[in-house]
């Protein structure tokens, strides 16, 4: 199923890219930032193998259906990170075009997160991420009871703020990415 779909949007893609007018031009996606533009190569200069042809970030901006995809989640900081049981991925949920990842951590240190800046998330009335309790299996056999968070994703391949919180109350800033996992 994700195969398919994975292909299916690499061919609206080359769908689009096929009907060029033969040189590369730019243009805004109406749907993203208006201010962001996005060169389009010509035919000429298109890869007839897909997977060079598309790059990640192109591939991402094509909007996905309804539906669970594998996800990369990265962030700038060895203290918040996707659990290693997990190998740095979560599960993507994209519902009415709002996409969230759900990510289990690597502990119950981090008691919230907030989908934007630490400074945001400390004022009154700020809607914070609750934590849910996900028990994950290390290759060993070994099963352990760690926090886990549905983050809201903007956007693929763009970098956003999370604010988290520990257990000892302390706010810290953060950047992460999120990616869709392409198979090969």
């Amino acid at each position: 199923m994700k195969r398919a779909i994975h292909w299916l949007l690499i061919a609206a893609i080359l769908a689009v890219l096929l009907c060029g007018c033969g040189k590369a031009e730019t243009v805004n996606n109406a749907d993203a930032d208006p201010s962001v533009e996005t060169a389009v190569p010509s035919p000429e200069e298109a890869s007839t193998e897909p997977e060079k042809e598309l790059s990640e970030p192109e591939e991402s901006k094509a909007a996905l259906v309804d539906g669970e995809y594998e996800a990369e989640f990265r962030t700038d900081s060895s203290m918040f990170h996707v659990n290693e049981s997990c190998d740095g991925k979560g599960l993507l949920t994209v519902k009415d075009g709002q996409m969230t990842i759900h990510v289990s951590l690597a502990s119950t240190s981090i008691v919230n997160l907030y989908p934007g800046m630490a400074e945001d998330a400390k004022k009154e009335g700020a809607a914070l991420l609750q934590p849910t309790t996900d028990t994950v299996t290390y290759e060993d056999g070994m099963s352990e009871e760690v926090y886990g968070f549905d983050i809201p994703v903007p956007a693929l391949d763009t970098e956003f703020p999370v604010a988290l919180v520990g257990t000892k109350g302390n706010w810290y800033d953060h950047q992460v990415v999120v990616s869709l996992v392409t198979e090969n």
